[in-house]
């Protein structure tokens, strides 16, 4: 079945079709990693974006049921230089076009997608369509097509749920999370409680918590305005760490600034230096908006991380509080584990906090 891949800009690919068999819209965005596409595919983080994967072969080991990211993928499409024609691995329960036929999204295979990116890079990320017929008016339809700007609350858990353990008390704000953050609370014994994106200051507090996680999540930082006032009231009182949209919105809370990158980090190895030690570890991203350099300047934060390649802003810690932030994805899912650490840090500043208000509640 012939399909396209049209761009704003006015570029079109024709491919072949697989997946489901409609049409969509959304942000064209390319992914480098040679593996992982079923928890990319899954990740909120690409709610409203379309994914194209650089690596030339996808699918060849299926969908299975324990690397999910999230039960419902929101991702618009995928593009891909070829999708495996059939699916060989013991934990295979069904093939990519299965999967996405089966959540409605649509794909496009026989593209180049290397040339796509190439232009990406040049002309930064742009609206894009997959369609199955090109119309005279296709490009000017897509250029005038607005994007949602609620994808985190199409994102986010409606109802807070429990994930019971016997350690410390965190609570998860979800704004998009993903299951592995989950899993990485869950190997320290965290006793979990996980509640939406638009909760209060207060009903986190209510909860007693020991430490409070701010999740990764889709979109512009700039359109979820109501959590920065739940951050500057939570920070002051109980530790807190922020991942990727949560380190971006612990950023505007404290006075920083954000901005649209022109094509985003999304791939499995991107070098992050730690600045006070000089280690140096290979970090799974997932981001189209970073924090700016130049506006921490006049506020309590410092920056605690930085990636090689361009100096993005990867970390930040505020110098009064007990908080901090990165923006990479120390859960790596997919993607290297050199950065995982960062959650036994996380555990240990609870610790610490409550030495020093109460007594410590972990012994071992």
């Amino acid at each position: 079945m012939k399909r396209y891949l049209v761009l704003a800009d006015g570029k079109i690919y024709p491919g072949t079709g697989f997946g489901a068999p409609t049409a969509t819209v959304g942000e064209l965005v390319f992914n480098t990693g040679m593996s992982g596409y079923q928890e990319s595919i899954t990740d909120q983080s690409y709610n409203g974006e379309i994914l194209m994967f650089t690596y030339p072969l996808i699918g060849n080991y299926g969908i299975n049921r324990d690397d999910h990211e999230s039960i419902t993928p929101t991702c618009k499409g995928v593009v891909v230089h070829e999708v495996a024609r059939r699916a060989s691995n013991w934990r295979s329960e069904m093939s990519l076009d299965d999967y996405l036929k089966q959540n409605d999204i649509p794909g496009i295979t026989d593209i180049d997608t290397r040339a796509v990116t190439k232009h990406i890079r040049e002309k930064g990320a742009m609206k894009a369509t997959i369609v199955d017929e090109v119309l005279p008016d296709t490009v000017e339809r897509l250029k005038v097509t607005e994007l949602g700007k609620a994808v985190v609350a199409e994102s986010s858990t409606h109802n807070a749920y429990p994930n019971p353990a016997t350690g410390p008390n965190v609570v998860v704000v979800d704004f998009g999370l993903k299951h592995s953050i989950l899993r990485e609370l869950a190997k320290r014994h965290c006793n979990l409680t996980v509640l939406p994106y638009n909760t209060t200051a207060s009903e986190i507090m209510a909860l007693n918590p020991d430490g409070v996680m701010l999740t990764n999540g889709p979109g512009d930082p700039k359109d979820v305005p109501s959590a920065l006032p739940m951050i500057r009231e939570v920070e002051k009182h109980i530790p807190l760490f922020g991942i990727c949209l949560g380190h971006q919105l612990f950023a505007l809370a404290n006075g920083a600034d954000t901005f649209k990158m022109k094509f985003g980090h999304r791939g499995f190895n991107h070098p992050v230096r730690e600045i006070a030690t000089g280690r140096i570890d290979f970090t799974s991203q997932n981001h189209g908006y970073a924090v700016s350099r130049e506006s921490l300047a006049n506020t309590d934060l410092m920056i605690t991380h930085e990636e090689i390649n361009d100096d993005t802003v990867e970390g930040l810690r505020h110098r009064d509080y007990a908080a901090f932030s990165v923006q990479y994805h120390p859960d790596a899912a997919p993607g290297p584990h050199d950065a995982d650490h960062i959650f036994d840090e996380f555990i240990d500043l609870m610790a610490a906090h409550q030495v020093a208000r109460k007594g410590s509640k972990f012994n071992a």
